[in-house]
């Protein structure tokens, strides 16, 4: 288990922001719960110094390109790329010094897996290039994968057998608990007992991390096989439940 972090961008700036409130609308019903002083290469950096590989930048919405290109190009090959990628722009930002592209709309395309366009997209790039993103919502007992800024729920449900089905195609998945993302509530534990049984390559789990406690029972349920990314809770992004240092220490 390892602890990746991450750089969230809405606008240009790295914040940290309650998940479930992001929409088509940039500003409207958005919470926000911080908004960094220091630019996205200045985390980059640290994370370089730290030697963190493996985090991810997520780019949430438009007005992203240019922040997203100076952390990359502050740590060339260190952090994975996500937010708007597809056939047309993958190979681009892996030009761009991304060690691995992020993938969801693309991929599940009109509330289904595009079987179609993942096979390409993995053809395309490579396997060990491609990372998907299963980040999903609670609905009827079901963890349902959410696409579009986590606004459209898909019909595909996270189990064992469509993490089987899609692994064929990348390297890892990043998975947030989106209902309890930015929240400081807990994570989302049937799903992190869902990723952690199965575990045949790489899972990043996010979504309410605030404690050691969390990170516990992620080590537990997870079995080993679950890295996980702190948000909101983290003292870099103005928390105050969980240190860095210590994660970097662990």
């Amino acid at each position: 288990m390892r602890f990746k972090p991450c750089i969230d961008l809405h606008n240009g700036v790295v914040k940290q922001i309650v998940g479930s409130s992001l929409s088509d609308n940039n500003s409207v019903n958005l919470k926000t719960n911080f908004k960094a002083d220091k630019p996205p290469e200045w985390f980059a950096s640290l994370y370089k110094k730290d030697k963190l590989s493996g985090g991810h930048i997520i780019k949430l919405g438009k007005g992203n390109e240019k922040a997203a290109k100076a952390a990359l190009s502050a740590w060339p090959n260190g952090m994975q790329i996500g937010g708007g990628i597809n056939m047309d722009n993958a190979r681009k930002w892996l030009d761009f010094g991304a060690e691995s592209v992020i993938v969801t709309s693309f991929v599940f395309h009109n509330g289904i897996i595009n079987k179609e366009r993942l096979k390409k997209l993995s053809n395309h790039i490579g396997k060990n290039r491609l990372i998907l993103d299963l980040s999903c919502r609670l609905k009827d007992n079901k963890y349902i994968v959410v696409t579009d800024r986590w606004q459209t729920y898909t019909k595909e449900i996270i189990t064992h057998q469509l993490l089987e089905q899609l692994s064929q195609y990348c390297h890892e998945f990043l998975v947030h608990g989106v209902d309890v993302e930015g929240k400081l509530m807990g994570i989302e534990t049937p799903l992190v007992k869902i990723l952690g049984e199965w575990g045949k390559i790489p899972v990043t789990y996010a979504g309410g991390i605030s404690s050691t406690g969390d990170i516990k029972t992620i080590e537990n349920y997870g079995k080993g096989n679950l890295d996980f990314t702190v948000g909101s809770a983290l003292d870099i992004f103005g928390g105050s439940l969980l240190k860095y240092k210590d994660l970097v220490n662990m």
